[in-house]
């Protein structure tokens, strides 16, 4: 995997409920979000200001369900962490997802290559006798984004 910097596997994690305000895109394929998902989370940045009761104005939010459960859930959200819903900028979604086990890997290195890492996290978990739950909210948890490098922990939902 070229541009991968680091892996490092965290385990398993239980977080508690989350409250997400941001921008959702829908629809599309891989490429699609590998471009349109930077351009969310740049123009989410410039306006987080805007966004009340921000939890850690540093750590980007994504969410998205592996196996698609409605149409209200598909697509891809970029977001902060409110500790209250008030006042939701025009343009901006909300979404609340609930607590929830996950296993947690933390990876250093291109947002490009974000989806080739989570077959690592998988086989650990397969290999650790946890069961996936594509059907629950996927968190990628940045805590550096940027074009030439990401920070983020992929947190998959499991049982």
């Amino acid at each position: 995997m070229e541009n991968v910097k680091s892996l490092s596997l965290d385990g398993v994690k239980t977080m508690e409920e989350k409250k997400l305000v941001g921008f959702r895109g829908v629809g599309g394929d891989i490429a699609d979000f590998q471009e349109e998902i930077p351009k969310a989370s740049m123009e989410l940045a410039k306006r987080k200001n805007e966004i009340k009761h921000l939890v850690e104005p540093v750590k980007l939010i994504g969410a998205f369900k592996a196996s698609e459960t409605s149409e209200d859930d598909d697509g891809y959200w970029s977001c902060f962490e409110v500790h209250d819903f008030e006042d939701i900028p025009e343009g901006m979604v909300t979404l609340t997802v609930p607590a929830q086990k996950y296993a947690v890997l933390n990876f250093t290195g291109r947002a490009s290559e974000i989806y080739r890492v989570y077959d690592h996290l998988h086989l650990w978990i397969d290999e650790n006798g946890h069961k996936r739950t594509p059907d629950k909210w996927t968190l990628e948890i940045y805590s550096k984004w940027s074009e030439n490098e990401d920070i983020v922990d992929l947190c998959d939902p499991i049982l």
